[in-house]
């Protein structure tokens, strides 16, 4: 006899609005015994919009621990916080072999029509990846014509000859670092590769002279 899949339910609500858990869950419950599943478990996040969800993420270890064969929840915005959000863990758990079930939007991935649809998951997923990384490149192009420079800082090393050209066109020191955006130590430090009889500037303070 075949074994009955082993169901974890779902449910989360925000602090102002727990009065919708008892219909969460008993819809879940519902459809799971309907379908002859065993209820492992039946958890509950709330939270007032914060992203820890500890009970989600608990179902997800059982779902890797080979405990679960099955996650139902009431409605597909109480499991994915974004839709980045939601692609990605249906496809972990699709990769795990472990189903999924929203009842409101009548999403089942135990029924041949299901599977097809999870089988679109993963390309859903890529293609917001996509549009991520095109987001991202769009940006740094954008930023490049305003003439931001990108990446980690340049070094007063890597400045070198623009720092000996802005010296030699009579700019001061302290007019170069507040130029370039770098300490005026930094300046003396690149000079001395070129020169190393020129110190940087010492302190002022000179040791009191003791009693004779």
């Amino acid at each position: 006899m075949k074994q009955p899949l082993r169901a974890g339910l779902y449910a989360r609500v925000s602090t102002a609005d727990q009065q919708t858990l008892p219909l969460q869950t008993a819809a879940m419950r519902e459809y799971a015994l309907r379908r002859g599943w065993e209820i492992i478990v039946s958890s509950n996040d709330v939270n007032g919009g914060t992203k820890h969800r500890p009970k989600r993420e608990e179902l997800i270890r059982m779902a890797k621990q080979r405990k679960l064969d099955v996650i139902v929840v009431w409605r597909l915005d109480r499991w994915g916080r974004s839709l980045s959000d939601l692609t990605t863990t249906l496809e972990e758990l699709r990769a795990l072999k472990v189903d999924f079930v929203s009842v409101t939007e009548g999403l089942d991935f135990t029924t041949p029509s299901g599977r097809a649809l999870a089988g679109m998951l993963g390309i859903f997923a890529e293609f917001e990846r996509d549009i991520l990384r095109e987001r991202v490149r769009a940006g740094m192009e954008h930023a490049r014509t305003k003439g931001v420079v990108l990446g980690r800082p340049a070094t007063a090393q890597a400045q070198a000859d623009q720092i000996h050209q802005l010296l030699e066109a009579g700019m001061s020191k302290k007019a170069v670092a507040r130029k370039l955006g770098i300490g005026r130590a930094s300046i003396y430090r690149a000079i001395e590769k070129e020169d190393p009889r020129i110190r940087g500037p010492k302190s002022n303070n000179r040791p009191t002279r003791g009693p004779c």
